[in-house]
């Protein structure tokens, strides 16, 4: 059952519509909605050029004549390397490029839920993920978080160049 949400007029809100993310002050969801639906595209791009670059790919050119954007940098985490410092096994790109489609898939999923069938605002049924412009701590709260999150994934980078593998660098 779907259910029919207030649409703010353009005049209420005294907002024009070309403000971007301002015209969503009061539509917290939809604000993340399309905020997720964003990420889907991103990670989207980045799972469809990863297997286009990868079915264009020759082993034997190097990849820097071939235009490559994505697969060097795979290479440089060390992916598919061998211990001449060639490409001996393109299988894991291949994952990469498939495990990035799935995953746009479901930011995709979630991007349309919370922008056309979820509630308008978050604050009433999950108050954690509520907010409103004027509450600074809980801006500070959701910038904390982000942080954190980056700070997290640059762990585990410097991880996986120091116990997991290490890095490869093409220079060498």
């Amino acid at each position: 059952m779907t259910t029919a949400s207030k649409q703010r007029s353009q005049n209420e809100t005294n907002v024009p519509w070309w403000a971007g993310n301002a015209r969503l002050i009061e539509l917290s969801n939809r604000l993340l909605g399309a905020h997720v639906a964003q990420a889907a595209l991103i990670v989207f791009w980045a799972g469809a050029m990863t297997l286009f670059e990868l079915s264009h790919f020759d082993q034997t050119r190097p990849m820097y004549e071939q235009g490559l954007i994505l697969l060097p940098h795979l290479a440089a985490l060390g992916w598919g390397i061998g211990p001449g410092g060639e490409v001996v096994d393109t299988h894991p790109y291949f994952a990469i490029g498939v495990i990035h489609l799935i995953s746009a898939a479901f930011l995709g999923f979630g991007g349309i839920y919370h922008s056309l069938f979820g509630p308008d605002q978050l604050e009433r049924d999950f108050p954690f993920f509520g907010y409103r412009w004027s509450e600074g701590n809980k801006m500070t709260t959701i910038l904390g978080i982000h942080l954190l999150l980056l700070g997290g994934g640059a762990l585990l980078l410097v991880a996986k160049a120091m116990a997991f593998g290490g890095l490869y660098d093409p220079q060498i």
